[in-house]
């Protein structure tokens, strides 16, 4: 006897709506004719003198094309697009380094256009938030520090103090990424001293990079690609700036940087996504063009597995990727998931391209050459940048134990309600 089907579940589908598979049809199209052939022409040249005037004329397309800064709302001069399309669209500028400079849509000025959305007043935001909008400024954000374990954030040194109606800031920073060039930087700093506080003492406070007192101390070489104003050592001592300069709430700090990291870590996975699907198809093609122990090597069933892990690696990303951008733009809790995601996606990465390294063998590693060594030694940072794996599987047991002493942990695990 055969069963009548179940109805179909009202929300649960994987179809693009036309207008936005439209703008992912031009983002890819605009990464295949524009994005890969000038980073090609650059080659090596990766110091930010070469790399600007080559974003800045891609920008120039990206304007053209009618993707530029996709995630910011129509009366800022974007596409209004949510979450779950960001997701969609951080995927396919991935691929390289360059696109996401290219549309306006790259850590940590993305990050910091939310941040103003989420908490800037109209001063700060047309001050701020529009130029960064409209691509005249780059900013960065200052939150992790080299004397402290930053990733407990209640270690975080720098501090804060009003003196009449100015802060005054004092502290060092570091692995401040852009923050050679920016024009702004927002500061998470300690206005307050209460111990039962915790992270209430903590607060973001605008700071212009010309600021006296705001120094790059160096900029240390790092594993991977180079990106834009670089990852530098900020100091800063006794920098002034108005008591306007507070960004939201004294002792808000924490509570408006979660919610700019919850979106950031998406963006970075799908990012992560995008150079893993481009890594693969590299492989794949290799595979198939080098011959060893008589035949293809696409005929060895090591590496055959090699790619199929990979693929399993890929699709598992995507879906929770996917379905975490889902629970944002709905209002839905999803710390959970976030967490899972970004301890899942950046170990995903690592895995992948270390299978790719293997099959590539010596060209593997031989950065100069190809690209599949320096996204390696980015798939190694990935895991400890926007919180270590292990701070959120920290994060992600202590929801399980939570609710099992409610009843069951299915609905820290993935399950539909």
């Amino acid at each position: 006897m055969t069963s009548p089907a179940s109805p179909p579940l009202d929300g649960i589908g994987f179809t693009v709506p036309p207008e936005l598979r439209r703008i992912l049809d031009e983002v890819r199209a605009f990464v295949a004719d524009d994005v890969l052939p000038a980073e090609a022409q650059l080659a090596d040249h990766t110091d930010d003198a070469a790399v600007w005037p080559v974003v800045e004329q891609l920008r120039e397309r990206a304007r053209e094309r009618g993707i530029y800064t996709p995630h910011m709302p129509e009366e800022w001069g974007g596409l209004g697009l949510g979450v779950t399309g960001m997701a969609l669209i951080s995927q396919e500028v991935g691929v390289s380094y360059l696109a996401p400079l290219a549309i306006n849509a790259m850590a940590p000025d993305e990050g910091n256009m939310h941040t103003f959305l989420i908490a800037g007043n109209e001063e700060q935001n047309e001050r701020w938030l529009r130029p960064l909008a409209e691509g005249r400024i780059r900013s960065c954000f200052a939150m992790t520090e080299p004397d402290v374990a930053s990733s407990d954030p209640l270690n975080l040194a720098t501090t804060a103090v009003r003196d009449g109606d100015e802060w005054v800031l004092n502290g060092r920073k570091w692995f401040i990424t852009g923050a050679i060039g920016a024009s702004i930087a927002i500061v998470v700093a300690k206005t307050g001293d209460d111990p039962a506080a915790r992270h209430r003492n903590y607060s973001l406070i605008l700071v212009p990079t010309d600021t006296p007192g705001w120094e790059v101390v160096r900029d240390p070489d790092i594993m991977g690609a180079h990106f834009v104003g670089g990852h530098p050592e900020i100091r800063l001592t006794d920098v002034r700036v108005p008591i306007g300069n507070l960004l939201g709430g004294e002792g808000e700090g924490f509570v408006i940087s979660q919610k700019r990291l919850a979106g950031g870590r998406l963006a970075h996975a799908m990012r992560w996504i995008g150079v893993s699907q481009r890594a693969v198809d590299l492989t794949a093609a290799r595979l198939q063009e080098r011959e060893a122990f008589g035949g293809a090597l696409s005929q060895q069933q090591a590496l055959q597995f090699f790619l199929a892990d990979s693929a399993i690696d890929l699709y598992a990303s995507r879906l929770m990727v996917l379905n975490a951008a889902w629970k944002v733009e709905h209002g839905l809790p999803h710390r959970q998931e976030i967490a899972m995601l970004k301890t899942f996606v950046s170990e995903a990465f690592g895995r992948i391209l270390d299978r790719c390294v293997q099959i590539y063998g010596s060209h593997g590693i031989a950065t100069e050459d190809f690209p599949i060594g320096r996204w390696y030694a980015d798939s190694r940072a990935a895991r400890i940048y926007d919180g270590a794996s292990e701070v959120h599987r920290m994060t992600i047991a202590r929801t399980l134990l939570k609710l099992a002493r409610e009843g069951s942990t299915a609905s820290g695990c993935g399950a539909i309600d």
